[in-house]
């Protein structure tokens, strides 16, 4: 069995969208002792921005007119892409940065894509854990209700277009226990992020279960 683990924070140390995840890999290891988890990630191993570029370039390209930079990134985007469909399971963790997805997950997303083509359900029936996490709030009724451009791009791109099994865990007001001006939301917070730890240990035995 292999799992595969994506994350995209740019702090790992301290990353919220990880605690999440560790708590569905740990029901999943746990039921899989001795699986492989194969693991990438973006925020402290960022790939090259001018990848998917060449990669995309050079499916133009007569192979013999090739340059060596975009062979490279074709070997780069086949690889991510089946890094995907050898996953018997998969959990991402994706934080939401400036109102959308990172550079890097987007980055990888389209190196993926330019290794699958465009419409390749990747992930077909694949059980899949996406676990994103906003420092603020974006839900019906507050000030930047709308303004959440991560979240449904990611279940397009992996529900939609990859055809994932998904379950997705949003935990919003991350920021609220250090930010000035969010005080009054530090109760609120602390709700959403019980209720996140627990999807995160239901969501990884349901992985199992699937």
């Amino acid at each position: 069995m292999n799992l595969f683990r994506l994350d995209a924070s740019i702090l790992p140390g301290s990353s919220t969208s990880a605690e999440l995840a560790d708590l569905a890999e740990a029901e999943w290891t746990a039921a899989h002792p001795g699986s492989t988890v194969t693991r990438r990630h973006l925020g402290s191993s960022p790939l090259p921005a001018d990848a998917w570029a060449l990669a995309t370039l050079a499916a133009f390209t007569a192979e013999a007119e090739r340059t060596p930079a975009q062979l490279e990134a074709l070997a780069l985007a086949g690889e991510l892409a089946e890094e995907l469909r050898a996953a018997d399971a998969v959990i991402l963790a994706v934080p939401f940065y400036n109102f959308g997805v990172s550079q890097h997950f987007k980055v990888w997303a389209d190196l993926v894509i330019a290794g699958a083509g465009p419409t390749a359900p990747l992930l077909a029936g694949t059980p899949t854990v996406l676990v994103t996490t906003l420092g603020g709030g974006y839900g019906p009724g507050t000030p930047r209700e709308g303004w959440d451009h991560s979240t449904p791009y990611l279940e397009r791109i992996l529900a939609d277009v990859w055809q994932a099994d998904l379950t997705v865990i949003k935990r919003e007001l991350t920021l609220a226990a250090t930010t000035p001006g969010m005080e009054e939301l530090k109760d609120l917070a602390a709700r959403h992020h019980a209720e996140a730890l627990g999807a995160a240990r239901e969501a990884g035995r349901a992985l199992v279960g699937r």
